[in-house]
């Protein structure tokens, strides 16, 4: 009897379960361009344009493969608006009752799945190293899910950096020489770029017309949109970005949107790359004496350490984790999060590159626009609907520990231990950005004081309750307390004075 194999935009991996649990001599490959999917969030064009593209080449390779493939274009009428829609077409096309699939890494999509009408075995997504039932048993009975440990655990299973029992370099983490300020020059060209071939320029035609309208550019589309390209990708950065990686992967310049960050994120999550794979050729540089210690454990700890740790949290706490709102944010996702105009070069920066690249790397992300969005008292769930539409490598299940743990701590401690919230002088250290902003970043009250410098301070204020017995932030309430009882007072109005701005839409 004939099955179908769902085989989702994420999910570009040869080794995938879902095709290992079927059999290439009767069950049909089902691939689609679902209207639901490309447009629950208003996607930045470039990663509806990477994964389409992506999705197309897959589907060209699995038909060589032997595979037959029913693919949905997005640009066909026939084509079910959703993706259980396009199982029950296909289904019937070839006279299939049930569905083979790996697990989505979407709340949202598992649960369509259970209520398609077709019956549908979900086989675990192995291409992870940390299964469902593993992350739970590391968490049960912890009073506290901390990265670290969970790390270290990881080390020690994949065996990644170990000399025996121990870690390379006698210690676990070299996040401490991680931290550096940018230098005066970058001597990395960025990440491998791709000339879009004829399959990619036609998925490029078909998004500018559907799609034109999405924050975005579409122009200058240089992603890899198959393995093979993905793969020289990950060769391009080992070589050149790798080595000074570490030592700056936190630094934010003007004008320079990747430093010597590799931008492989988006190959791994979409399924073009392995995790095991990126990280064995780290460590391989680093073995062959091609990269410093501190840069391949800085990389290494990203991948079968956050990022499997935010798999696992999304999971454990199940799908009500993106309504979270621990600290009661209510106000609107001011303007220039859309490109509005902003005063704050910072802001500008950060949100003009995304817009560009789809692409901001973690600083960026955690300590510029999360950071702005948590001190003005943002709706979690707005500031999450943002990042998963705006970057190449959001997926929810990445995606939303991140910001509604990490970066918004609306999940009320899960996964940060504090609020990652700073006044500017934090972006001033780590970017150029602060030269020539129109606010100045060493007032902290009157005429051109910084923003984050006020709203950083209301945010403690308001916030007090929760986080006065917080060891991590007691010294700066005895800052805090210390402070005249006016300039406090001046502080809070003023503060307010830029929050009634953001209410009413006004240039902040």
């Amino acid at each position: 009897m004939t099955r179908l194999v769902l085989v989702l935009g994420d999910q570009l991996s040869e080794g995938l379960s879902a095709l290992r649990a079927a059999d290439k001599a009767r069950d049909v490959v089902v691939m689609a361009e679902v209207a639901d999917e490309a447009g629950y969030v208003p996607h930045h064009p470039k990663k509806i344009a990477f994964v389409f593209s992506a999705m197309r080449k897959f589907a060209a390779e699995l038909r060589a493969a032997g595979w037959d493939v029913r693919y949905g274009r997005l640009d066909d009428r026939a084509t079910g608006a959703s993706v259980c829609a396009e199982l029950l077409r296909r289904g019937e096309e070839v006279g299939a009752t049930e569905v083979l699939a790996t697990e989505p890494g979407e709340w949202r999509l598992i649960e369509a799945l259970r209520a398609c009408p077709l019956p549908v075995t979900l086989q675990p997504d192995d291409r992870f190293l940390c299964s469902h039932a593993d992350f739970e048993a590391w968490a049960a009975g912890r009073k506290a899910l901390r990265l670290e440990y969970f790390y270290r655990e990881m080390r020690k299973t994949t065996g990644l950096l170990m000399e025996g029992d121990h870690p390379a370099g006698g210690q676990w983490n070299f996040d401490h020489d991680n931290r550096k300020p940018a230098p005066g020059a970058v001597d990395f060209d960025g990440p491998m770029r791709f000339a879009p071939d004829a399959v990619t320029r036609e998925v490029l035609d078909m998004v500018a017309d559907r799609f034109g309208d999405n924050f975005g550019d579409l122009e200058d589309f240089w992603f890899a949109t198959d393995r093979a390209q993905a793969r020289r990708a990950l060769a391009h950065w080992v070589a050149g970005g790798l080595p000074k990686y570490g030592d700056y992967q936190d630094a934010m310049v003007t004008g320079e949107r990747f430093l010597w960050h590799g931008v492989i994120s988006m190959y791994v999550n979409a399924g073009l790359l392995g995790p095991m794979e990126v990280c064995a050729a780290v460590e391989q540089a680093w073995r062959d004496g091609r990269a410093p210690l501190n840069a391949a454990e800085g990389f290494i700890r990203q991948v079968i350490g956050w990022r499997e740790y935010v798999r696992g949290i999304y999971f454990l706490e199940g799908p009500d984790y993106t309504a979270r709102n621990a600290l009661g944010q209510t106000r609107d996702l001011p303007p220039v999060y859309w490109g509005g105009e902003t005063g704050m070069r910072c802001m500008a920066e950060a949100v003009g590159q995304t817009r560009t690249e789809a692409y901001a790397h973690h600083i960026q992300r955690l300590m510029v626009t999360g950071n702005f969005a948590l001190l003005a008292g943002v709706d979690p769930a707005q500031v999450h609907e943002w990042y998963l539409a705006v970057y190449a490598d959001a997926y929810e299940w990445v995606e939303a520990p991140n910001v509604i743990g990490m970066s918004q701590f609306a999940d009320g401690g899960i996964i940060a231990s504090k609020p990652y919230v700073s006044s500017g002088n934090y972006i001033n250290k780590m970017s150029d950005y602060c030269k020539g902003c129109a606010y100045s970043v060493t007032k902290k009250t009157g005429q051109g004081a910084c923003p984050f410098n006020l709203l950083y301070w209301h945010f403690m204020d308001r916030h007090r309750d929760r986080f006065a017995g917080n060891p991590r932030m007691a010294q700066m309430y005895r800052t805090w307390d210390r402070m005249d009882a006016d300039k406090r007072e001046v502080i809070l109005s003023e503060a307010e004075q830029v929050l009634a701005r953001l209410d009413a839409g006004e240039v902040v």
